[in-house]
């Protein structure tokens, strides 16, 4: 095993990127004062120790296949060596080293133990892990709907409850110690025992309901997983991604200032795609505050409710505003026979729009200078515009104009507007960076529009935007906007056009997180299994098991995916890309090495989830109907799902392969909340932005809402999840 990827002992929680060890590779996981501590440590209280013992319990394999199936303060260390169809190998071992976690493991830790037991990954601070050479295959099953609070009875299973008295006989000296911990995290926790909240909850099946009881047989442990999201915004991120798309390889290279460029990644294939492609939907304009165009909606009673909301907020005719000349949307589309095979523009017209402002008389923006460019780098205008009001700030830093240029100016925001309806047809597509600011300023409206943020996305998502200049940099390798003369308005359309042209090269993706991540499942592919050669062709294979069609979505990069209708078929179809399934011509013979899979009965009964992907169209969605096979026999309570969908993961449990990773994870927590609360916050926001008084708001959002808001997505992070060595 490679110098950097031996495994550093730490008594901390911190990840990879923040351990202070892995950040320092020369300093010592154990110092003298740390083993000073861990000399102290074995003499506090037996308790204490009980504790520690039961957290460090190896995690490998059925509790009934171990030497001390109760894993107490006298289990005895397991053998290193276990046989394997007869023949005595070396076990891979996971193992709970006993640490207080500083805070909850996140799903992308379960990637990266994940890679670093079948790839390249770096070996993980908050578990130990042995023998990875010995792993044969890993299975990763997500279960939405599952909770940490299940299994001490604060979230009831239908009328069963957990038996205070029979919990009383937990506490005593001669107690299971995994028992006894956690129903100390279940009373609550002394102030100085806080840290225990994030490490792993000891399961026995005389602790935890009925319905759960199946898994203490599986896995010694339950574990609070954090799934991704971002604080500051409310945002809870895909569990799926946070498994299945992984960084690629970093470049180091410190003599670059700035911006890196895009990573270079070998198996993106580029894919010339026409421009048309990219144009703004109407949610998409309407989320991101466009003034929207009449062409934009379908019947003439949304186009009278428009008429409305434009009204309210000083957007009509009456206030200056004018629509570009466009009827309908199916005016600007160009007969098939006009279109030069492989073009870009799909015979469109192209406008790149930049405008600069100033600030007038009561803090309004007005405009000063337009330039339109084509897309063969043409000016098509650059005008200076004479404001309506006093200028009160030029803003000369930032766009370059003065009060001398403006002094002899007398063209009118009014002459650009009629000057614009000539040179707009419906065959035009204006593209811009943040293009809804310079149609504001210019009181104008159209339906053609792309936009360069919502092309190359934040890294770390909306309402965040990437500048101009910052893009420029990245994706072109070039610097504008330097010295202190302000904005060329000319010089940033034709930054914009080169980004959409790149766009447009280089496909859909280009730009996006999929720019700077790739598929799990391509980072497996090179790396071989130990004893063959890392050659192309002999990679670790991937596959997905999910309802619908997984092959359209997330599965497109694996080497078999399989599309299921219930969770039935999901234990099914996971047994059959493990094992190998002759009758799938895509499944190897020996099966496959990683496998990503969704149970998903429990979320549908719970209500967390209501619409599945379409199997007939793999951009729409449709409501789930029917009742699963859960239901079959009786009456359908929560307490019957749950115990249909853990013996499933059973099922799953007894078809893996000796040598078997097999990781479970809940991916978040009650999403129902959040969706809630996000629901009225876009509500309220698009009625306060029509101008609409405060007491006709049907709804009205303050701090209150926006504080329950915070704490929903937070417990909407909390997950859990559950690991062992098959």
């Amino acid at each position: 095993m490679p110098a950097a990827q031996k495994r550093k002992h730490t008594d901390s929680g911190y990840s990879n990127d923040e351990d202070p060890v892995m950040q320092n590779p020369d300093s010592q996981a154990f110092g003298l004062g740390q083993t000073l501590s861990l000399l102290q440590k074995s003499n506090e209280s037996a308790e204490g120790d009980a504790v520690a013992s039961a957290t460090a319990s190896p995690i490998t394999g059925c509790k009934e296949t171990l030497n001390n199936a109760d894993h107490g303060a006298d289990d005895k260390r397991p053998s290193k060596k276990k046989r394997l169809n007869g023949e005595k190998i070396k076990y891979p071992v996971l193992t709970h080293v006993g640490s207080r976690l500083q805070s909850s493991i996140r799903i992308t830790d379960l990637q990266n133990l994940l890679l670093y037991c079948l790839a390249d990954g770096v070996a993980p601070q908050w578990i130990s892990v042995k023998n990875t050479t010995r792993f044969r295959k890993a299975v990763v099953l997500m279960v939405p709907g599952l909770e940490l609070g299940m299994f001490d009875g604060t979230v009831p299973l239908d009328d069963f409850q957990i038996d205070e008295q029979a919990k009383d006989t937990l506490v005593g000296d001669e107690v299971d110690t995994r028992a006894a911990d956690f129903a100390r995290w279940k009373d609550g926790l002394p102030a100085e025992d806080r840290s225990y909240q994030f490490n792993p909850r000891p399961l026995s099946r005389n602790d935890i309901p009925e319905p759960l009881q199946l898994l203490a047989d599986i896995f010694p442990h339950a574990w609070p997983i954090r799934a991704p999201g971002d604080s500051k915004y409310n945002k809870v991120h895909s569990p799926l991604q946070a498994v299945l798309m992984t960084p690629l390889p970093k470049i180091k290279d410190k003599s670059v200032k700035g911006p890196k460029p895009p990573p270079i990644d070998k198996n993106h294939t580029p894919k010339r795609t026409p421009i048309t492609t990219f144009i703004s939907a109407v949610q998409e304009l309407r989320d991101n505050e466009y003034p929207l165009h009449p062409a934009l909606l379908p019947s003439e009673s949304d186009k009278t409710i428009l008429e409305e909301t434009r009204k309210r907020a000083g957007q009509s005719s009456d206030d200056g505003w004018l629509d570009t000349r466009v009827q309908t949307l199916e005016s600007g589309s160009v007969p098939e026979a006009e279109i030069q095979q492989g073009s870009m523009t799909a015979g469109r017209d192209i406008l790149a729009l930049d405008c600069e402002m100033c600030i007038t008389e009561g803090g309004k923006s007005e405009l000063t200078r337009i330039s339109l460019v084509r897309w063969d780098g043409e000016v098509a205008l650059d005008e200076l515009v004479k404001p309506q009001l006093p200028v009160i700030d030029y803003l000369t830093r930032f766009s370059g104009i003065t009060q001398e240029m403006l002094d002899p100016v007398t063209t009118s925001l009014a002459d650009i507007q009629q000057r614009l309806l000539s040179i707009i047809t419906p065959r035009t597509i204006l593209v811009g960076h943040s293009l809804n600011s310079d149609l504001n300023a210019l009181k104008l409206t159209h339906p053609f529009i792309v936009d360069t943020t919502f092309l190359y996305p934040h890294p770390r998502g909306p309402p965040l935007r990437a500048s101009l200049k910052w893009l420029t940099q990245k994706y072109l390798g070039k610097e504008i906007q330097k010295g202190t003369t302000g904005h060329d308005s000319i010089e940033d359309a034709r930054a914009v056009l080169e980004l959409v042209k790149q766009k447009c090269e280089k496909g859909e993706q280009w730009g996006t997180s999929e720019a700077s991540n790739e598929s799990i499942f391509k980072r497996l592919s090179r790396h071989s299994p130990p004893g063959k050669p890392n050659s192309p062709g002999t990679g670790r294979t991937g596959a997905v098991v999910d309802w619908g069609s997984p092959e359209r979505g997330l599965g497109a990069q694996a080497t078999t995916a399989i599309g299921c209708s219930d969770d039935k078929g999901v234990a099914n179809g996971i047994s059959s890309v493990v094992n190998g399934d002759e009758n799938v011509a895509s499944i190897p013979g020996d099966g496959i090495d990683f496998t990503w899979a969704r149970m998903r009965e429990l979320e549908i009964y719970r209500g967390w989830c209501n619409r599945i992907p379409d199997p007939k169209n793999a951009n729409e969605s449709t409501a789930i109907q029917g009742e699963s096979d859960s239901s079959s026999s009786g009456e359908k309570t929560l307490s019957n799902v749950i115990s249909q969908t853990v013996l499933r993961i059973k099922e799953v449990y007894d078809s893996l392969p000796p040598c078997t990773l097999f990781i479970v994870y809940s991916g978040t927590g009650d999403p129902r909340e959040v969706s809630r609360l996000q629901a009225m916050h876009k509500t309220f926001r698009d009625e306060y932005n029509s101008k609409k008084p405060w007491d006709d708001l049907t709804v009205k959002w303050s701090d209150t809402e926006e504080q329950a808001l915070k704490k929903a997505c937070e417990r909407a992070r909390d997950g859990c999840g559950f690991m062992c060595v098959k």
